[in-house]
């Protein structure tokens, strides 16, 4: 199985480019702003984050060679403190921009500056107190942050070594700063890349997604004290404005139902295997089809009931960070990790390992056992 070393680049974006193409074509459903005024911003968007997706491989290499030196940069720091850093873009496109508020100083009353240094911190928190993770790298590493990247970019995205966050065109989507579950999403894209560096392709590049969605709601359902119950279980739901209809970017518990509407077009997640989509856009389906993956951990979280971090999450935790994942590791290799892993962490006639295996039953990922003769 592949032991990552150090990590690779990966330019992972929020929003979807099924998003980005599907508006921009229907820009002119907007009835009280010009078509032009609305498409401008988003063909930009989709334009740099398939730039940034494009630019992943070619940093790889520049960050495997620094990632040692940047341990030994900040291995002194204290452990169970995140160390962060919030930059400015100031609406233009240079990284990181200029620095406005670092560790323990005061608000800076920017709201986007403000909530990328508390969801940080809440993430860092999520994981130190629940899985006793040192940060994404699990050896401290300082978490950085730029605000207000570009002129009404419509995405967020975790670029290998930082978070970026746009403003959104204000008109279909506001800040993306604004919801937890985008930032957790975003930096738990930093710990696959860490531990697993799955293949950003196809069905290890959906399981990849998965993986940043599952513990993205994990952080908003424990910052809210929600059980698995209580949850809505959607992601991105404070990013639309109230000029647009949309729930969220994605329902776990309902994959294909988080927004149907004249501009965005329809939902495309699948809920079950029936329903995975063979692509070659958004390579290779990694936001489509991680709905899959996604319900089956909504159900297993909901069968268990109570706090869903504590035993579901464990186990997709402890199967992510196993080093039993190979980069390519497909739907059925991940179905059959987590059954194993929960067998370990609570006994192979567990109703923990029954509860996943059901899961992923229940969505085509795996078979039904065979029933035992009388």
């Amino acid at each position: 199985m592949f032991k990552p070393s150090q990590p690779r680049g990966c330019h992972c974006c929020f929003t979807p480019p099924h998003i980005f193409e599907n508006a921009a074509l229907n820009a002119a459903a907007f009835h009280d702003v010009e078509a032009k005024d609305l498409q401008q911003p988003l063909l930009d968007s989709a334009f740099t984050s398939l730039s940034l997706r494009s630019l992943r491989l070619a940093r790889a290499e520049i960050l495997q060679r620094s990632a040692q030196a940047r341990r030994r940069a900040h291995r002194h720091w204290p452990t169970g403190n995140p160390r962060r850093h919030i930059f400015d873009c100031g609406t233009q496109n240079q990284l990181p921009g200029a620095m406005v508020r670092k560790e323990g100083a005061a608000k800076t009353g920017d709201s986007a500056a403000d909530e990328a240094y508390d969801h940080l911190g809440a993430t860092y928190d999520f994981f130190w107190q629940i899985y006793h993770r040192n940060s994404l790298d699990d050896h401290g590493l300082p978490l950085t942050a730029s605000v207000h990247y570009r002129h009404k970019y419509d995405d967020a995205f975790w670029d290998g070594k930082e978070m970026i966050f746009g403003d959104g065109n204000q008109f279909m989507f506001r800040s993306f700063s604004i919801p937890i579950e985008v930032t957790a999403h975003e930096l738990v894209h930093g710990v696959t890349q860490y531990e697993a560096n799955l293949i950003y392709w196809g069905q290890p590049g959906a399981l990849n997604e998965s993986v940043s969605d599952i513990f993205g709601i994990l952080t908003k359902q424990r910052i809210l004290n929600q059980r698995a119950e209580d949850s809505d279980w959607l992601l991105g739901a404070g990013l639309f404005t109230n000029k647009f209809q949309g729930s969220a970017m994605r329902s776990m518990k309902a994959p294909g139902t988080a927004y149907d509407n004249p501009v965005m077009g329809k939902d495309p997640q699948p809920a079950n295997m029936d329903g995975f989509v063979y692509t070659t856009k958004d390579n290779g389906g990694v936001h489509i089809n991680s709905g899959i993956p996604n319900r089956a951990f909504y159900l297993a979280a909901t069968k268990l009931g109570g706090y869903a971090w504590m035993r579901a999450g464990l186990i997709w935790y402890r199967t992510l960070t196993s080093r039993e994942l190979a980069r390519a590791t497909r739907f059925i290799d991940f179905a059959r990790l987590t059954v194993r892993m929960a067998g370990r962490i609570f006994g192979h006639n567990s109703i923990e390992r029954h509860a996943v295996r059901d899961a992923w039953v229940e969505v085509g990922v795996l078979r039904a056992p065979k029933a035992t003769p009388a």
